[in-house]
């Protein structure tokens, strides 16, 4: 799976045959939360070497399932769970199975604990002892077309079991926090390094340092995560990719469609959401 994103007709009852049908990566659903987000489905094929901001969890969610994660040029060696930090290039083959990629942005407190808990430079293998309870609930609630409320507590579930205990050092400091809390609530519109900065009363130049030292990351680079995030919520709620794009401040669809692919490794028409099951029996 790379991610669930687009909302088109039903899958049919075999979202699984359907991704191996169509030239797409996965087949499933996506859900938002402050600081993170949840991509699980059905999935097919490999995405090409990328990167991204976010602590990412990968989870097969399949009895026996297991999936391939893991750095350009490294043999394929098949995993049941396994965390990858930020901005390290990697690639990813779900064997068609069901998976949980479970996103936490690393400012936060509990990103802050991940990454202690979890400290390095590559792909990690996780505990199955403590992530197959949650991994097991997860997968049976997404297969039931249990609501987003549902999956997001129990994706969320993952990764505090995971962190463990509270982390040593706070998250970002308070003029950093408001920065991050503006970009989200202007929802995906550009913001520039100097409105930024003016925001929280320091210079560009100072700004910039800051940043770096307290996220490990450009502003620029964090804004982009932001804005891809609102475009894919908004093709969540049934925007087309063009209408998705100009939502989130990217010049077009093209553009949008290249930092997709460079951020996740797979085309954003690759993706189709499962519609929600429960709602269907209603």
């Amino acid at each position: 799976m790379r991610a669930p994103a687009r909302t088109t007709s039903s899958p049919g009852p075999d979202p699984a045959a359907r991704v191996a049908a169509l030239d797409i990566a996965g087949v499933g659903r996506v859900c938002f939360w402050t600081g993170g987000s949840l991509w699980i489905g059905h999935t097919s094929g490999r995405t090409a070497p990328h990167a991204h901001h976010a602590i990412q969890v990968s989870l097969a969610l399949d009895d026996g399932g297991s999936f391939f994660l893991g750095e350009p040029g490294e043999p394929e060696v098949e995993r049941r769970a396994a965390i990858v930090v930020p901005r390290l290039r990697h690639r990813f083959d779900g064997r068609g199975g069901t998976v949980a990629q479970v996103f936490t942005e690393p400012e936060t407190a509990l990103g802050h604990a991940l990454l202690e808990r979890f400290p390095g430079t590559r792909v990690q293998p996780l505990p199955l002892e403590v992530v197959s309870g949650p991994a097991r609930a997860l997968g049976e609630a997404f297969h039931r077309g249990e609501d987003d409320e549902a999956l997001v507590r129990l994706a969320r579930e993952v990764a505090g079991r995971l962190a463990g205990t509270s982390p040593a050092q706070p998250p970002v400091s308070s003029r950093i926090e408001a920065v991050i809390d503006h970009l989200a609530a202007v929802k995906g519109a550009p913001v520039s390094l100097a409105q930024a900065a003016a925001l929280v009363h320091l210079s560009p130049g100072r700004f910039r340092h800051l940043f770096v030292e307290e996220t490990g990351t450009t502003f620029r680079a964090y804004a982009l995560w932001v804005r891809i995030q609102h475009a894919i919520g908004a093709m969540m709620a049934g925007r087309t990719w063009t209408e998705a794009a100009h939502d989130a401040g990217f010049a077009d669809s093209a553009h949008l469609s290249r930092t997709f692919r460079r951020m996740f490794g797979v085309s954003p028409n690759m993706i189709v959401r499962e519609e929600n099951r429960a709602a269907r029996r209603k």
